[in-house]
């Protein structure tokens, strides 16, 4: 696979992509969408494992609602890993992750994941080199065992906004009081560290590439939701789904 430098990869639509027509092409996906993870849920031979990483402000949360929000909430789980707490430090980096991987049938989506075991913790130093590397080759093969024991169907999205466009969104969480519940005065200082993460973050899509991550430009988001809903679409209807029949 070709090393992904995220600097040489726009953050926006290309040229010629309109707005109104790709936001109904959206909206007919997202139909398609409900019934596809209907028969998911109803045939209960696959499982779905939704990996969404970002930069603060990329949208994550946003491209949750926007895309899995139209699906039966019975069959669509988020988990959302942040610093791990005092039980879960206790244990190996991958033990509150396990507990959270989709059961046959179900969709799991990690909104931030694995991953940031190998990206915050570097940017700060709380991992050394040699460790994240081992990590990293932990986390390739925690993903092969559930791809191979589970039949689990993994899509690992990175949401790419621009530096510029990450500062206006903080910035607006300062000054829209619909969004000022999202504000973290730490959100400015991670901000500073942007090169360091973009480093880091392209050593992992160097390393952690047997399930392939796939580069979402998301200054745009209505742009972001439609190329992640093309994609989980895509998926799903390559496990050519089926409705069981009446139980006997």
């Amino acid at each position: 696979m070709k090393k992904i430098i995220l600097k040489n990869i726009d953050t926006n639509p290309p040229e010629g992509i309109d707005k109104d027509d790709t936001k109904k092409e959206l909206a007919e996906i997202l139909k398609d969408l409900d019934k596809l993870q209907t028969m998911l849920y109803a045939e209960g031979k696959h499982s779905l494992l939704i990996v969404i990483q970002g930069m603060d402000a990329s949208g994550k949360d946003g491209l949750t609602r926007d895309v899995f929000t139209s699906m039966n909430p019975q069959g669509v789980n988020v988990a959302s890993f942040k610093e791990p707490t005092k039980e879960e430090d206790a244990h190996d980096f991958l033990w509150r992750i396990h507990k959270s991987t989709p059961a046959r049938g179900m969709i799991q989506i990690f909104n931030r994941s694995h991953y940031e075991s190998v990206l915050v913790t570097r940017v700060h130093g709380q991992t050394d080199d040699v460790s994240a590397k081992q990590r990293m080759k932990a986390i390739n093969d925690f993903e092969r065992l559930l791809t191979m024991d589970n039949n689990t169907h993994i899509l690992k999205f990175y949401l790419h906004i621009s530096h510029k466009e990450q500062l206006s969104r903080l910035e607006e969480r300062l000054q829209d009081p619909e969004k000022m519940w999202k504000y973290n005065e730490n959100d400015f200082r991670e901000s500073k560290l942007w090169d360091l993460y973009m480093k880091y973050y392209e050593e992992v899509f160097d390393k952690c590439d047997e399930i392939p991550w796939q580069i979402i430009p998301s200054d745009k988001n209505w742009y972001k939701s439609y190329l992640v809903a093309k994609e989980l679409q895509k998926t799903l209807k390559s496990l050519h789904l089926k409705f069981p029949g009446m139980k006997k």
